[in-house]
């Protein structure tokens, strides 16, 4: 589909604005660098005004950098407008042309571009086919579902066959059901079409469920820069472990090492820990265990009470007190596990492999 894989690449980018109330300046984005590959669908995660717009802005040209330089399959592209960048970009508010059908609309920006009408007639037939809005063309915009007015803002931009496709919160108007099934069409097409994308969200499934690499942000800065799996199982810190998914913070002292294994002292209770060859003994130790990745059993490592008990058809959702630590447990498939109640005293179990050391 397009006509080069382009990648993205960030050296050392910075956006400082003026704060409207104290006048004083601060940086929207810090320092940032990223290799974004050819091909590749990489998402900009974090909170609201962590700076994940402002970076997927400033690679499309409505912002441009205080410090650093951004290329483009290479290229540095900081003195280019919008127009003479090779990318083009999905808005959360679709920005479909209301008084255009569906063909008007895709063809809009190839009919800028002076195309001759056979080649936009062609290229706009496939690309509604890629999409899966064969056959109508001719219906209005206003006629259309959110689901559809979203494919319509797609193939206006997948027609223009950039080098690099940006998405701004796209599904971020559509109910939650549509939502999953419009982001595994997101997924389908960009694979299909083989296009570099760079995705903007503040949905962590919605990261995990698209993205070849997931870059996590907070105040301007990243965090952490890594495939799904690696993010979620091996955070670089607490704010990335608590931004995806749900995490438990298991906090102690590191009691016993022996190179990369050692024992940690976690409300009294040893607990035996892997990867602790960044640590010394006697160092603060924070222990990241998953709610699913814990069981709740008549022996286990660490004793607990039990002070929610909650059945949710397909799992069974358990708080527990160790000490003066809340920890969450989730049972999934729970139907032949022996259920606690609230008041119970149990066990937390886990193994070395379940935990990750902070």
């Amino acid at each position: 589909m397009a006509k080069e894989k382009k990648g993205v690449r960030l050296d050392h980018i910075s956006k400082i604005y003026q704060d409207p109330k104290t006048k004083k300046d601060f940086y929207a984005v810090h320092d940032v660098s990223l290799d974004i590959a050819p091909g590749e669908f990489v998402t900009l995660l974090g909170p609201s005004g962590c700076g994940k717009t402002t970076i997927l802005r400033m690679i499309a040209g409505f912002e441009s950098p205080n410090e650093g330089e951004i290329y483009l399959g290479g290229e540095p592209i900081n003195e280019l407008t919008p127009n003479k960048r090779d990318t083009a970009m999905v808005f959360q508010s679709y920005a479909l042309l209301p008084h255009y059908n569906i063909f008007d609309n895709v063809a809009y920006g190839l009919k800028l571009r002076k195309v001759p009408k056979d080649e936009i007639a062609k290229k706009v037939t496939n690309i509604l086919h890629l999409v899966g809005l064969d056959g109508m063309e001719d219906r209005m915009t206003n006629q259309l579902s959110g689901g559809q007015q979203q494919r319509v803002a797609l193939a206006r931009a997948l027609v223009l066959e950039p080098g690099v496709l940006l998405f701004d919160e796209p599904l971020s108007n559509l109910d939650a059901k549509l939502r999953v099934d419009m982001r595994n069409e997101i997924r389908r097409i960009q694979q299909e079409a083989g296009i570099t994308a760079v995705y903007v969200t503040h949905d962590q499934s919605e990261a995990m469920a698209l993205s070849d690499n997931i870059i996590i942000m907070k105040k301007g800065v990243v965090q952490q820069m890594g495939d799904p799996l690696t993010v979620y199982y091996e955070p670089a810190n607490e704010f990335v472990a608590d931004f995806i998914g749900e995490s438990n913070f298991l906090r102690g002292t590191l009691a016993e090492k022996d190179g990369h294994h050692g024992q940690a002292t976690i409300e009294g209770n040893p607990v035996d820990v892997s990867n602790v060859g960044h640590l010394n003994v006697g160092d603060d130790v924070t222990l990241v265990l998953r709610p699913e990745a814990a069981a709740l059993a008549d022996e286990g490592v660490l004793p607990c009470t039990v002070t929610l008990s909650r059945f949710m058809g397909n799992y069974h959702n358990y708080q527990v007190k160790v000490g003066d630590t809340l920890v969450k447990i989730t049972d999934f498939n729970p139907k032949n596990h022996k259920i606690y109640d609230v008041g119970d005293e149990a066990f937390v179990a886990f193994g070395p492999e379940d935990v990750h050391v902070l």
